[in-house]
């Protein structure tokens, strides 16, 4: 999953500013630790769908070596994965929307972080890359 460190810092009026060290501009704030690190997943999801949108490379998260953390979604770490395979065997949304019988528009939607894809169309997209989604479940840190 893609788990981005985080760095609070108090602000003069309380509450926290939030930064995104792998991120860069990407910044918000919170009342409380935990609306910051809320917002943190928030920032992190529209900076990171600007990148997906204007066709940018992705930055990958460094550890967290016990920093606190913005956790994506699952679906959202799908769709830059999908996003990453695309680019990395250098195939365009025309390309893939061919391959699925699908329309590029079609295809946008799945690499959309603020669009509800299905777990289904995930898969077969990825499938038409040559690859299969997998699942892991862990215990919580």
């Amino acid at each position: 999953m893609y788990t981005y460190p985080i760095h609070l810092e108090p602000a003069e009026e309380g509450g926290f500013v939030v930064t995104l060290p792998d991120l860069p501009g990407c910044i918000t704030e919170g009342d409380s630790h935990e609306e910051a690190v809320h917002n943190a997943v928030g920032a992190a999801r529209a900076l990171l769908a600007a990148l997906v949108r204007d066709r940018e490379d992705i930055p990958l998260p460094s550890p967290a070596n016990g920093r606190p953390v913005a956790r994506l979604p699952a679906l959202d770490t799908l769709k830059l994965r999908l996003y990453l395979e695309m680019r990395a065997q250098d195939v365009s949304q025309s390309d893939l929307a061919r391959r699925l019988g699908k329309t590029p528009k079609d295809v946008w939607r799945l690499l959309d972080l603020t669009h509800a894809s299905r777990m289904d169309q995930i898969e077969a997209a990825f499938g038409a890359l040559g690859l299969v989604v997998t699942t892991d479940v862990r215990k919580a840190a």
